[in-house]
Order: C-alpha cells, then structure tokens, then sequence
C-alpha cells in the first residue's frame, strides 16, 4: 500500500483530499487508479486507509475506509541532538534515525565538530534534510515527518534537553554496563528523551563534563568505539526494540 502525507485541514469526515506534487507522483508514476487502497497520514500521528475515489490534474480524493488503522510511531519521543559530522554522513544519520523512530533530529556544532555552516549553506542544508526526513518518513509508513531543527550550539541544545524527561550520552571512557542498563530502563512509554552523539573525535572531556553537570546520564555502547553514524542507530535500535509492542 502506498504511503502518502496530508495536511490535517485536507482531511474531513468522509474524504481527504490530496494535493500538490504528489498528485503527479499518484497519476502519473505509480498510476494509481479509482477504487485502489493508499495510507494517508495527517502528518500528526493519525493515520487513515482510504481508497481513491476520484483523479484530477489538480487534485485527488480519497474516501476514508478505516480511522483506526494501527500507527507505526514508537510509545515514547526521541531526540536525536547528532553532533555535525563530515561530508554526506548527516543525510544517512537522519534517513536511519527517521527508519528506527526518532522525533527529531537536532544538528550540534560541537568543539571537535569540522563542517561549519553559514546562514547560506544552512539554509539550503536544512532544506535537504528535511527532504530526506519526508522520504524516509514515507518509505517506513511513520505517521508524522520528524522535524529537522536548525543547528545549536552545544550549550543551546542543552538548554533545549533540559525541556526533556530523561537524556543521555553514550561516552566511550564510561565503562558501567549496570548502570547503563538502569538508565536505559528509566526509559518508558510516554516520555521525551534526548541522545547526545558527538562528531567524528568525539566529544571533549569539558562537554561530557557540562552535560554530566546539567544531568545527563552518561552510558556505554560496549566496548567497541562506533563512529558517529554508527553510534545514534545503535541506541535508537535498542530502545526501539525495548519500547516497540
């Protein structure tokens, strides 16, 4: 079944109504017909199986056959706050998050971090990223696009996991297995929790140091050193597999 996002006020009682460029996508790429079953989610978390009822160049209406279609999102929010890595590896980083469940992604420009951006080159990066988030969004039937913040600063993207119910930080110098797995067991349905995950080099001591400080709980993934695309999947794995029904 295709996957395809709505705007909520497109939806009604009984229709929803599709536009823009997907309606080019559903006509005239994948040429879906009248009477044929898509997914259709608000973008919100609510998802609808609808058949298509009618095809114009402008539009496409969908008439709703089921409102209780069981959603993917995970019972619990992740935010991903991923330290600026090099070249093309951010666009991977949210592509896999977006597949595992993440919320949102948070881009932090950290001390070891490389690639600096300007106003400019943000601007158009953003663009792309939230691009990709939409395509991995469709591609993994999730029921809302998760949201690709603008880069912070390590200090910001503190303040803004302070607003959060539990954060942690994996840290290649923690060795304390126990304890990590105490803390990841804090994590349960129906709360926020924020993963820190440093550049290539990792964070330095004074960042792990302030985050500590700030109560961000440091854990270990092993005692393997996973490089920075690496080491957000292998959390977001395991908490996806901890919290999925």
């Amino acid at each position: 079944m295709h996957h395809f996002f709505v705007n909520p006020e497109a939806v009604t009682s009984q229709t929803i109504t599709i536009t823009g460029p997907d309606v080019n996508h559903i006509k005239n790429v994948l040429r879906i017909k009248s009477g044929e079953e898509v997914l259709l989610s608000d973008g919100q978390g609510q998802d609808f199986c609808c058949e298509i009822e009618s095809l114009t160049e402008q539009k496409v209406i969908a008439k709703i056959k089921d409102r209780t279609f069981e959603g993917t999102e995970l019972c619990s929010k992740f935010y991903l706050f991923q330290g600026l890595p090099k070249s093309d590896k951010m666009e991977f980083i949210i592509q896999k998050a977006v597949e595992l469940g993440v919320t949102e992604v948070i881009p932090v420009s950290t001390r070891r971090t490389v690639v600096k951006l300007d106003a400019k080159k943000e601007e158009k990066k953003l663009e792309r990223w939230q691009a990709i988030s939409e395509s991995a969004a469709k591609q993994s039937r999730r029921g809302i696009i998760p949201k690709i913040t603008s880069v912070m600063n390590f200090s910001e993207a503190l303040k803004y996991a302070a607003t959060l119910d539990i954060n942690i930080i994996p840290y290649e110098n923690f060795k304390d297995m126990a304890e990590t797995k105490r803390v990841l067991n804090k994590i349960v349905p129906n709360i926020k929790t924020g993963i820190f995950i440093g550049p290539e080099g990792g964070f330095e001591e004074s960042e792990i140091e302030l985050a500590i400080q700030q109560g961000v709980n440091p854990i270990s993934l092993g005692r393997r050193i996973l490089r920075t695309e690496t080491a957000g999947m292998a959390i977001l794995s395991v908490l996806m597999f901890q919290l999925e029904k």
